[in-house]
This record gives structure tokens, sequence and C-alpha cells, in this order.
């Protein structure tokens, strides 16, 4: 088992994201599979070297985090964010967090009936067995 090193837990995403670098002159996609204030793990599908310190790009949050690099395994990359380390992180207020889950469900409903339109168009369209 490994031990937890993170202030925050991070919760478990699926989102297309963007790592760029020398001043927008290089870039690389990637996925973003876990993320919290402070950080993100991320998976790569190639196998660049990265500088300590990139912006990542998350297209679906419109959001580009400050990122560095803290440990690189074969799996993936793990990143904090500079802007959410250097604040010391406030108390959420309760009805902040209800209305954020709540936005939250609505996106995850929205992306499952996405996903749901899809997989109908792909059987009508798909050949008999």
């Amino acid at each position: 088992m490994s031990a937890e090193h993170r202030r925050e837990v991070r919760q478990r995403v699926f989102l297309k994201g963007q790592i760029r670098f020398n001043n927008g002159a290089s870039s690389m996609d990637c996925l973003v599979r876990d993320l919290s204030a402070t950080g993100a793990r991320i998976s790569l599908s190639e196998t660049a070297t990265l500088p300590e310190i990139f912006d990542l790009y998350i297209p679906q949050k419109d959001r580009t985090y400050r990122a560095t690099l803290r440990w690189r395994r074969e799996d993936g990359i793990g990143v904090t964010f500079e802007d959410a380390a250097r604040a010391a992180p406030a108390a959420p207020e309760p009805a902040a967090d209800v209305s954020a889950l709540l936005r939250r469900i609505a996106e995850l409903e929205a992306e499952n009936a996405a996903l749901r339109r899809l997989l109908t168009g792909m059987a009508q369209g798909a050949p008999a067995a």
C-alpha cells in the first residue's frame, strides 16, 4: 500500500487535457485521470520529456492550471497546481458544496445522455451479426 500525501482527495475524472510549455510553442495531449483543487494525475500517450513547470489546459473546464511535476511513473505523472499551493485552503461553505455537487450531477447526466445517444446511433448503424 502506498501512503497518501495529499491534503485533498482527488476526484476521479476522465478529461481531455493539453500540456503546454516553451511559451506555448510546444504542446502534447493528455488525459486527466484524478483532479483536485491542488493537483492532478495525468496519463500521457507520449513518452516525452517534460519541463518541471508547465501549463495544463482542460478544455471541458475552460481552465489553465500552472502545474509543477511532482512524480513520474509508467502509468502517468502527478502534478501540483501553483496557485493552489500558494493560497491557504479556505473552508468550503456547506451551501457551496451542495450547489457544486448538483452542478456536477447535471454535467454527468448530460454526458450520460450524450453517450447513450452515441451508442444508440452506433447500434442502429451496426450490421446484424
